[in-house]
């Protein structure tokens, strides 16, 4: 660009025609769901002409696939300042803002469209959609009592609830979890058959009880000589968490695991999932262990699926219980002294200790910032320091916070999980932060590997077991999402 161009704010055309040039190759890769070449192009072709509102859109709309909401937010705003009749850029800033729980935000985008636009009929059909939800919302919050007050475990009357004669599923013994039971129970969900909602509501029941009894930040004993397992998202993906427990054997006492958070969401299996797990947790107390995700949450399950389906295939009154159960899952794990799992990640502050963790009231939904916010939704960065969240929630945090965060608090390194990975993991930070994901071919479009971590407890080596997804019965991922997103992410 010459000196005359750059002080008129002017574009050369060679410029204006590279850049298209890249952003029809990157519309191309997100054809091929490759969202993030996409992204590195569609980056370049704002390099070279930062005024094409579309740019910042298609961008904008691949990290949202990435659930980069932050991203895509920030994006879909820059759009609107460069094109404010540019309606694809509104419908890309309010699915951001849905996708983080900001539904009257994305209610003023649709607003602000059909002024302008008063004879557009999609935007009155989204602005109509989303409306009722925020109306929706609005009528829970005001029918709602204080949530001390509220206990929907205690309201259920288990006594009133027959099991038919026809039900030949699996049965609690004595309203006990056995062995015999959860094997039953996978055998039965094989082939897609819905344990009996008296049983359901029992596990939930038990479970709850048993989480309130754990601090937030729970202490693991691993013998020098056994082995411990860690596994990262799941994501409603039973037939590969299935494949999980062939590979590596069934938890027991002998073969314990960890269960990193986002048990549920996206894969249209997760009431599966999570009575597999919930099971297995009331069968072996003190050797299965479950973290919480940052999608055991209110408003990722009403967007991504795990509300709908629960609803569809039991009731709203279980979907409301589930919330509540979810809120006592404890926050984080230590192996040993000296491997910390979270979810998420790391903190926006140095001095965050491992009795900081401990004594954090967990019993809620999670805040916008804080530990419980970071723990469930941070991410790592190569570099140094710290930045604003790319998911638009939590932070992102260099090596050398890893480094200090691990010397003030006596650990070796951290697992964390909540990022797509190729190979299913990555090791980052000079080996001390390390990212398990567990869902293979992750929503059925990723092409990713699922990983598991196994160590032995004398020297807490993490040795990774990688694996393909299997087959599944044809229930496309998202099934039970709420469809107005999906609309939005066309």
């Amino acid at each position: 660009m010459s000196e005359n161009e750059e002080i008129a704010g002017t574009i050369p055309q060679e410029d204006i025609e590279a850049a298209e040039k890249l952003k029809n190759e990157a519309n191309e890769l997100f054809k091929k769901q490759n969202y993030n070449g996409a992204i590195e192009l569609y980056t370049q072709a704002i390099k070279k002409n930062w005024k094409n509102a579309v740019y910042f859109a298609n961008r904008s709309i691949s990290n949202l696939r990435l659930e980069n909401f932050g991203y895509a937010l920030s994006d879909a705003s820059k759009a609107i300042e460069l094109d404010k009749t540019y309606t694809k850029a509104y419908y890309r800033r309010a699915a951001a803002h849905m996708s983080l729980g900001k539904y009257k935000l994305a209610l003023k985008d649709f607003e602000y469209v059909t002024k302008v636009r008063p004879n557009d009929q999609d935007a009155k059909l989204k602005y109509s959609e989303c409306n009722k939800i925020v109306k929706k919302i609005a009528f829970e919050k005001a029918i709602s009592v204080d949530k001390k007050e509220v206990n929907i475990a205690d309201s259920i009357n288990l006594d009133v609830m027959t099991i038919e004669d026809e039900y030949e599923g699996p049965a609690l013994e004595d309203g006990k979890v056995t062995l015999k039971f959860v094997t039953e129970l996978m055998e039965y969900y094989k082939q897609q058959k819905k344990l009996h909602k008296k049983y359901a509501y029992k596990i939930l029941i038990d479970v709850k009880s048993y989480l309130q009894t754990l601090p937030s930040l729970v202490d693991i004993k691993v013998p020098d000589n056994q082995k411990f397992t860690v596994c990262g998202d799941i994501h409603g993906q039973f037939y590969d968490l299935m494949n999980i427990f062939k590979l590596n054997g069934l938890p027991s006492q002998a073969n314990p695991y960890l269960f990193n958070g986002d048990f549920v969401d996206r894969g249209s299996f997760s009431v599966e999932c999570i009575f597999t797990l919930f099971s297995f947790k009331l069968l072996y107390p003190d050797h299965f262990y479950m973290s919480r995700g940052n999608h055991e949450t209110l408003d990722m399950n009403r967007m991504y699926g795990f509300r709908g389906e629960v609803t569809s295939k039991y009731s709203s009154q279980m979907a409301d219980l589930f919330t509540e159960v979810y809120n006592w899952l404890p926050l984080a794990h230590c192996i040993n002294n000296r491997v910390l799992v979270m979810h998420g990640g790391l903190f926006s502050k140095d001095d965050v200790t491992l009795e900081d963790i401990r004594k954090v009231d967990r019993n809620k939904q999670p805040p916008e910032d804080g530990i419980m916010c970071e723990l469930l939704w941070s991410d790592p960065q190569p570099m140094l320091g710290r930045a604003p969240s790319k998911r638009g929630v939590g932070c992102q945090f260099g090596p050398d916070v890893t480094t200090n965060f691990l010397q003030r608090n006596g650990l070796d390194y951290v697992i964390r999980s909540h990022e797509v990975k190729n190979d299913g993991y990555e090791v980052a930070h000079d080996g001390k932060c390390i990212t398990v994901f567990s869902a293979p071919n992750y929503c059925d479009t990723m092409g990713n590997l699922g990983a598991f971590i196994t160590m032995n407890g004398k020297d807490l080596k993490p040795n990774f077991t990688t694996y393909e997804a299997v087959p599944h019965p044809d229930v496309k991922p998202m099934a039970y999402a709420n469809s107005f997103l999906s609309m939005l992410c066309q």
